[in-house]
């Protein structure tokens, strides 16, 4: 397949790149600096700013599939704006390239409670809070996408690195929990995953989970 990954240096974006390309898929990383891109067989990587949904367009059109791994910036104080409009524009530049989204949010959004968010409880992070929120938007956002073809991937709660085992199970809205209580994944495993949904759409304009 021809996979376009936006986020292609990050923390989850460069274990996808990884996967992808021992799959033999040929993958254009989309970042900001390009000398972070790993050297990987298949993969070009190519400069962008996700901002720019024209641009943006331009950059991901022809693939298959494009997989957004886009993160506004942990830290960064202007984290829920940053990443919501970031993510907008992917939506909006997938949808002008007429090409299927895989995007990659996070966990907060997941419901752990009937009508109860996991990052509404008082036990959520204040530091991982607009971040989460921004994602959590970002989820309401593509839904009410008409046309757009899109899958939506929440981690499990606790996302660690790690390699891939292969055995987990998937979800859809509410956490995936171990006989423990505990919702776990590896940075490997989610990889795997999304490279799976990629190559095999299971949850077409739907949200996912996967937790052990």
């Amino acid at each position: 397949m021809k996979i376009a990954l936006i986020g292609a240096s990050g923390f989850v974006g460069t274990a996808i790149l990884k996967e992808a390309a021992t799959r033999g898929h040929a993958v254009t990383a989309i970042v900001r600096n390009p000398d972070k891109v790993e050297k990987l067989p298949g993969v070009t990587a190519v400069k962008a700013d996700v901002a720019d949904a024209d641009a943006l367009a331009k950059a991901i059109a022809g693939h298959d599939v494009v997989v957004s791994a886009f993160n506004g910036g942990w830290g960064d104080p202007d984290i829920y704006n940053k990443h919501l409009d970031g993510s907008k524009a992917i939506i909006a530049a997938a949808g002008q390239a007429k090409t299927r989204l895989i995007m990659i949010g996070g966990a907060g959004s997941l419901e752990v409670a009937p009508g109860a968010q996991l990052v509404d409880s008082p036990e959520f992070p204040a530091e991982w809070k607009a971040g989460a929120l921004a994602a959590r938007d970002a989820l309401a956002a593509i839904r009410e996408e008409k046309e757009l073809d899109w899958s939506f991937v929440s981690p499990a709660i606790h996302l660690t690195p790690g390699e891939k085992t292969g055995v987990y199970r998937l979800g859809g809205d509410q956490p995936v929990f171990d006989a423990k209580g505990e919702s776990g994944i590896s940075s490997g495993d989610l990889a795997a995953a999304i490279v799976d949904e990629a190559e095999t759409p299971k949850h077409s304009r739907r949200r996912f989970t996967l937790g052990y």
